[in-house]
């Protein structure tokens, strides 16, 4: 088995997908598949041109000069025309959902468009059991889709937790709409001895959220990092009082299964895959009721040691997001596909 694998989101400032492109390489290859990366490193994979160059023009080039025999395309996205079979993963069908407010180029691309090329696939899979539902309903009633957990980086669970006296709260993840950082905006004036440090790359939603901020005046107890090295990112989630994921839509959720698996106090949103990620183990919470949210926050900051204790037991407990278990799911869905497509005529013997 060949494996090539899209990890073009991993090029530069990694955010969630591109995350997920890197960890899936090293855990396949730890689990002894031959991996051949496909990306292009000079190409910026966040301008929609270059994506566009890259999904449909360089990936199945590349692809094809593998000798690979079958492509990962791990990005939510996949050529039209392909030489192998192919395994997406779809990560979620927010571009259908929840990015109404997005231009319409990019809404018929990611969404229209894409919905058309996921039906030829060899392949479906999504990272939740709520996205399965999502692309069922969405796309294709009559689909089979693979839920496959992404893992999540070991290197959390070894995070040496010693919170900062005065609290802060840490929101990972790109700050654009469907994230609702503005919640949290609207919950500080009532919670004075609490700061937010956002951390993830910015879209013009970070503007609104700046603005709010004045307006409220807690723009000094609301700090927007933008991308921060994983050093700096490891720094704060070791002091951070605790995480708050309030995001309307998520196909996963890693902001909330990094803060379990790195023992870090949670709440969440009451939403989307949240719910399946959080498995009772976190406080939910309606994503746009800010005063719910100040009364939750509340009640954590109230007894931070309790909140704490908790944190430990659910970190001990957590292993439902190991690399080495999606690795070996994600290798049974290759060799499905690669059997259905083997070009090699069937023997029978007697």
């Amino acid at each position: 088995m060949i494996v090539a694998l899209d990890t073009q989101l991993a090029v530069g400032t990694a955010t969630g997908i591109g995350v997920y492109e890197r960890d899936l390489a090293v855990a396949l290859r730890a689990s002894g598949v031959d991996v051949r990366e496909l990306h292009a490193p000079r190409l910026d994979p966040w301008r929609f041109d270059r994506r566009l160059l890259w999904d449909q023009v360089l990936l199945p080039l590349q692809a094809a000069r593998s000798g690979a025999t079958v492509l990962h395309a791990a990005s939510g996205t996949m050529p039209f025309v392909r030489t192998l079979p192919t395994v997406v993963t779809v990560h979620d069908l927010a571009w259908l959902r929840v990015q109404a407010h997005t231009r319409a180029y990019a809404r018929t691309y990611f969404g229209a468009l894409q919905s058309r090329a996921y039906r030829t696939a060899a392949a479906i899979v999504c990272d939740s059991h709520f996205s399965a539902r999502e692309y069922n309903e969405l796309i294709d009633p009559a689909a089979h889709v693979d839920v496959v957990y992404p893992g999540v980086d070991p290197r959390f669970a070894s995070i040496v937790r010693h919170p900062d006296e005065q609290p802060f709260a840490l929101v990972t993840g790109t700050v654009e709409a469907r994230k609702n950082l503005h919640v949290l905006v609207e919950a500080l004036p009532a919670i004075p001895s609490l700061r937010v440090v956002s951390v993830g790359p910015f879209t013009p939603y970070a503007d609104d959220v700046r603005a709010r901020a004045v307006e409220l005046g807690v723009a000094d107890r609301i700090e927007l990092r933008g991308y921060v090295a994983r050093e700096e990112l490891d720094d704060l989630y070791a002091r951070a009082t605790c995480a708050l994921i309030p995001s309307r839509y998520e196909g996963f959720g890693y902001a909330l299964a990094e803060a379990l698996c790195a023992g870090l106090p949670a709440l969440a949103a009451n939403s989307s895959s949240l719910i399946e990620v959080a498995d009772g183990e976190v406080p939910l919470v309606d994503p746009d009721d800010a005063a719910a949210w100040v009364h939750e926050i509340t009640v954590l900051l109230a007894d931070r040691d309790a909140a704490q204790r908790r944190a430990d037991a659910i970190r001990a407990a957590v292993a439902r997001f190991a690399w080495s278990t999606a690795a070996a799911s994600m290798i049974a869905i290759y060799e499905r596909v690669i059997a259905r497509h083997d070009p090699r005529p069937s023997t029978s013997s007697g």
